[in-house]
């Protein structure tokens, strides 16, 4: 496996889980992960939130930790990095209304470079409009957004995830083991080498 610079976009009531665990695995198995956030510079915090499926209609929420940056937003350059990811939380229906964060998205589908997006990760590929033609999963309250961008909505078992091309996405953390094997094996296909 050769290590990849892998981008982590980011922000405030992100959630804990699908930021702190694809950082802290990427990084146990080599990969250099730079997670950002517009506004803030490395050093800065984002506050995390903690979703859960206690029986309720939806997830409930908590506070969670604080989630350090360990790269400035505004000096970094997409070219720069492999691949992306993009965790879900409560920071995807704002940063979704940030044309750089969406630009660097593009980049990535332009490119055809890995990305993996968890939950409320699939707003921002909305927003982006890289979804066309594409297998998504997402929080299901996401489904609309997936396929009025044109996307086909993945209705898979909160544990799954999925691949279609360069893209892996899965409903929640419950699925980090299966989301996160596809894009390590995404990551050391030779395409992406």
């Amino acid at each position: 496996m050769s290590a990849k610079k892998v981008l982590m976009i980011t922000g405030d009531f992100t959630e804990d889980y699908e930021t702190m665990v694809p950082f802290q695995t990427l990084g146990a198995v080599g990969h250099d992960v730079h997670a950002v956030c517009p506004d803030k510079k490395v050093g800065d915090t984002v506050a995390t939130s903690i979703h859960d499926f206690e029986g309720d209609q939806t997830y409930t929420e908590k506070r969670g930790h604080n989630f350090t940056l360990n790269a400035s937003f505004d000096a970094i350059n997409p070219a720069d990095y492999d691949a992306l990811v993009i965790p879900g939380g409560r920071a995807p229906e704002y940063l979704r209304l940030n044309p750089a964060v969406l630009d660097m998205v593009r980049h990535f589908f332009k490119e055809n470079k890995p990305v993996a997006a968890i939950c409320h990760g699939a707003q921002l590929l909305s927003a982006a409009g890289v979804l066309e033609g594409r297998t998504c999963s997402a929080y299901p309250a996401c489904a609309p957004e997936v396929t009025m961008s044109g996307g086909k909505f993945a209705d898979i078992d909160v544990a799954d995830a999925v691949t279609d091309g360069n893209l892996v996405t899965a409903p929640a953390w419950p699925a980090h083991p299966a989301w996160l094997k596809q894009f390590l094996a995404l990551l050391n296909q030779p395409a992406y080498a």
